[in-house]
């Protein structure tokens, strides 16, 4: 197997995606492996992080790999001026394999291009989040125990929002139905609708999170609106509580229904949902470990 990047979840076919779920499987059943003796991996975040960082880092170190890195641009060189290209070509010196969250859409496809070892993208900007993607799909995998003919419905941030924009790509090799539900401040980009109206998927658009719509959901994927992308916080102020899911409201929904979202909440999942059976938002970042050990192994070409 040879050494690859993961930049965008459609650097991985179908095979792939299917592939790397049923390695995230068996590390789920023996997490603790040492396949990453006597390698290090560089875990650069250039922009704040909790449950991404940290579950790369218990990935690495449950594979019994060594991390360096940094956790906070300031504390690096970027602090002094120095060029992304700089800083990535001098990282690639030091390690096997880099993990790089950043702040501007399109950073971790040059860093892929500059480094010669694989780069594995932790979310660039609003653009992508194709490790987030991978633990969402071993989630929908392992609630609905199948990742075919699903009804999504996304909810919130569908502008800036890189994982629901991932999980689009991904998902749509599955036959889903998707709904998107924001305000037209934040509606999905025509891009992705493009995408889907080429490869013949069904989408619909609201701007209501109405009964009618959750009660025919198998996934309810719901996403905070992210003040750090917008330029005008008065528009932020304006949509920032437009959707809040309560538990009454879940009354009428599908046994199967499960209610996922990339984390962290703000105000758009009420307190008193978390113990519903059909919340599994704090399941979902548990999964990040084993689905980030599969795509770890899979860029370092490690079976």
């Amino acid at each position: 197997m040879t050494t690859r990047c993961l930049v965008s979840i459609s650097d991985y076919s179908k095979e792939e995606i299917i592939e790397v779920l049923q390695s995230a499987s068996e590390f789920e059943k023996n997490p603790n492996q040492r396949l990453l003796e006597g390698k290090v991996v560089a875990s650069l975040f250039f922009e704040p992080s909790t449950r991404t960082r940290l579950s790369f880092e218990t990935a690495i170190n449950r594979l019994g790999g060594r991390i360096i890195g940094f956790a906070d641009a300031s504390s690096s060189s970027v602090q002094k001026g120095e060029t992304l290209k700089d800083t990535i070509k001098m990282v690639d010196n030091y390690c096997d394999l880099i993990v790089m969250r950043h702040p501007v859409e399109g950073a971790a496809r040059y860093a892929s291009e500059v480094a010669k070892h694989p780069v594995i993208n932790a979310g660039d900007g609003a653009n992508q989040h194709p490790s987030q993607t991978m633990l969402d799909l071993y989630s929908i995998y392992k609630t609905q125990g199948s990742l075919e003919n699903l009804n999504i419905c996304m909810v919130g941030d569908l502008k800036y929002g890189r994982t629901v924009h991932s999980l689009l790509q991904a998902m749509s090799h599955f036959h889903p139905v998707f709904h998107f539900v924001a305000p037209k401040e934040l509606r999905m980009p025509d891009e992705y609708k493009i995408y889907l109206d080429e490869l013949g998927i069904p989408y619909y658009e609201h701007t209501e999170l109405s009964e009618q719509v959750m009660n025919i959901a198998d996934i309810l994927y719901m996403t905070r609106v992210q003040k750090e992308r917008f330029a005008d916080l008065l528009e932020y102020e304006k949509v920032k509580n437009v959707y809040i899911l309560k538990n009454s409201m879940l009354n009428g929904t599908k046994d199967n229904l499960r209610i996922l979202h990339p984390l962290p909440r703000v105000g758009e999942i009420d307190v008193d949902v978390d113990d519903n059976p059909k919340a599994y938002y704090f399941e979902q970042a548990r999964n990040g470990v084993f689905a980030r050990q599969a795509i770890i192994c899979k860029s370092l070409g490690i079976k």
